[in-house]
């Protein structure tokens, strides 16, 4: 019996940023996916951890980020990636989100960047009052000097909602997010798009949410 579900923000609740990263990188002539290499590429202690965990300021992820993607090809400035991030929010999730609300608990658990690196990088939030407002719990990485995968920031969660693991559905566009999740016994979703992860939440869940 499912008590609650826990979503990621970025590439669940909004469009994912790897589609900008793609237009970005073929506009500029650089190496496909060159920038999720460099995410990827010791994603615990890369500069990208370090800037979630709000470990090190904006010029020092800028460089990192630019030494990082220079060993693996090309240079890109982590001050550019940045507005790359703010993706639009998915409408139809949104409106899932607000259904599953009024039958279970719900909680976000979310890798960001500290609030003023995203504003004076993109001139925008990616964080809506509105939709923040519908969960129980916000878990931002940002905040708590940690990051997913690290399993602790899913223990939180957990305990912070009260609910046992196995109640509950997670959902992430990133599988590395998902595996500690789902090796607690929490049903993972998987999110390639939004037509995709609501079929596998309505299953999960038994709720009708379109």
């Amino acid at each position: 019996m499912i008590e609650a579900v826990i979503w990621d923000f970025g590439g669940v609740l909004t469009s994912s940023p790897f589609e900008a990263f793609a237009r970005f990188e073929s506009e500029r002539g650089l190496p496909a996916d060159i920038i999720r290499r460099t995410n990827a590429a010791n994603h615990f202690e890369n500069a990208w951890a370090k800037f979630e965990r709000a470990e090190i300021d904006l010029d020092t992820f800028d460089a990192l980020f630019a030494e990082e993607s220079r060993a693996l090809g090309a240079e890109v400035r982590g001050r550019d990636v940045l507005p790359l991030l703010s993706g639009s929010l998915r409408p139809e999730m949104v409106n899932a989100l607000k259904i599953v609300k009024q039958n279970h608990k719900t909680g976000c658990i979310t890798n960001n960047l500290p609030a003023n690196a995203i504003g004076s990088a993109s001139g925008r939030t990616l964080y809506i009052a509105e939709v923040m407002a519908l969960f129980d719990h916000v878990i931002e990485s940002a905040k708590i000097g940690l990051r997913k995968p690290d399993p602790k920031i899913y223990q939180m969660m957990i305990e912070a909602l009260g609910v046992d693991p196995k109640a509950c559905v997670y959902l992430d566009d990133l599988g590395v997010n998902l595996k500690p999740a789902r090796e607690m016994g929490m049903t993972t979703i998987k999110v390639t798009s939004a037509d995709q992860a609501i079929a596998e939440l309505e299953a999960a869940t038994g709720l009708s949410l379109r």
